[in-house]
């Protein structure tokens, strides 16, 4: 970016700034309206992620940037899963429940198997000053945001851990507008992780059969 001219720098610099504010507004109405279980929370999620793809490019948040392309996707996949999937006879969306048993093996190793990918490409092929922590932030929001698409409850667990790891991250590359959006990330997840064991309990779920 020190190549280009004065003009151009000002410029891209003002893009991101503005791209980081209107994502972080976007961002927090997408969990807000994910906590509700409103189907619109997909749009502006993936609004929100396309312009993150931006400002994690201009901070080398390499596995982050790439991260936002699968939250693009993973977009539609929630927005139809929550739509067209499994309903009861009397609810018009799926219901909250557990997630199955049979499933968390085989999320562990995709997620270990992830996090394993993003370290060495980011080691090998890029300039990334935070290898560790770029590909464990990645490899677990993509388990959580999947679970969060199938509204399996421990998705809130996941993301708060995740969440947590970074706002250490943002705060050491001087994303501090990000760093506290995802302090209220943090804050929202315990709320939605609670919101949604509160509606499982009144729907008697907790001892039911998984949502498969």
């Amino acid at each position: 970016m020190e190549s280009l001219p004065v003009f151009l720098q000002a410029f891209l610099w003002a893009l991101i700034q503005y791209a980081e504010i209107i994502g972080t507004l976007l961002s927090i109405t997408y969990l807000l309206l994910c906590i509700f279980q409103s189907n619109w929370c997909w749009l502006f999620g993936g609004l929100g992620s396309a312009l993150y793809i931006l400002v994690f490019f201009q901070s080398k948040f390499y596995a982050d940037m790439s991260l936002q392309f699968y939250y693009v996707f993973i977009s539609f996949y929630g927005w139809y899963h929550w739509r067209f999937g499994k309903h009861q006879a009397d609810k018009k969306q799926i219901s909250v429940v557990k997630t199955p048993r049979r499933v968390w093996l085989p999320l562990t190793v995709a997620t270990a198997l992830v996090f394993a990918g993003y370290a060495y490409l980011l080691h090998t092929y890029t300039d990334s000053p935070v290898v560790v922590g770029d590909s464990f932030t990645a490899a677990t929001a993509i388990l959580a945001t999947y679970m969060l698409s199938r509204k399996y409850i421990e998705n809130w667990l996941l993301f708060i851990v995740s969440d947590g790891v970074c706002i250490g991250l943002y705060i050491y590359k001087g994303l501090y507008i990000t760093a506290i959006l995802f302090v209220v990330y943090t804050v929202m997840a315990v709320w939605g992780y609670f919101d949604w064991r509160k509606e499982m309990k009144k729907q008697n779920l907790i001892s039911s059969p998984p949502q498969v």
